[in-house]
């Protein structure tokens, strides 16, 4: 897929929020600093396009952009970590299910996670309760390029481990990188393929 117009088309708290032009919805999510706008920003090939920040939790918002006036890609906010109190925190976890659990034209769910570290509780806590729900996702690791060969296949190997303690079938992998460009092409024809079969 070649991405020819990227817009930011409007945010929103809510499903009723949205965009009153309905498309197919890809939305992207991760813990808190994972690089969701970095690896936004690569694939739109827009440097501006979603606002990256060295502080977690900066997303707070539910961002549509529209690609190519045919598909929206969505960037949701962190779950996890985010540098406010109890009740902001509360309130982005109903953003995000309200999205998440209400949203019809969203046809997958792209769940980030930095290829250098195992998955942790709350990432698996988060793809059971996608599992629990029956909403479809694939896996994007980021940061590939942070490591070699051998140590990335290694470091997918046990996070595959820990997933097949609770899963039957594991759910499409992507190994991305926003510095090199790793897995773009991959995820836009992953897309564009999908979009072709709706």
């Amino acid at each position: 897929m070649i991405i020819k117009q990227a817009l930011f088309a409007g945010s929103s708290q809510r499903t009723d929020q949205k965009p009153k032009i309905r498309h197919p919805e890809f939305a992207f999510i991760g813990r808190s600093n994972v690089g969701k706008s970095s690896l936004i920003n690569r694939l739109c090939d827009q440097k501006g396009l979603a606002h990256t920040s060295s502080t977690p939790g900066k997303t707070q918002l539910v961002n549509h952009f529209i690609i190519n006036d045919s598909w929206y890609l969505v960037d949701l906010p962190g779950y996890g970590y985010a540098k406010m109190g109890k009740k902001g925190r509360e309130k982005l976890q109903d953003i995000i299910s309200d999205y998440i659990l209400h949203s019809e034209e969203m046809v997958l769910l792209f769940v980030l996670l930095d290829a250098r570290h195992d998955l942790q509780a709350i990432d698996r806590d988060f793809i059971a309760e996608l599992g629990a729900e029956g909403i479809p996702f694939a896996l994007v690791y980021t940061k590939c390029d942070k490591l070699g060969v051998n140590a990335l296949k290694a470091q997918i190997e046990r996070n595959e481990a820990l997933l097949r303690e609770t899963w039957e079938e594991l759910p499409p992998v992507f190994c991305t990188s926003s510095e090199t460009g790793q897995g773009r092409d991959e995820l836009l024809n992953y897309i564009e393929t999908i979009l072709q079969n709706l």
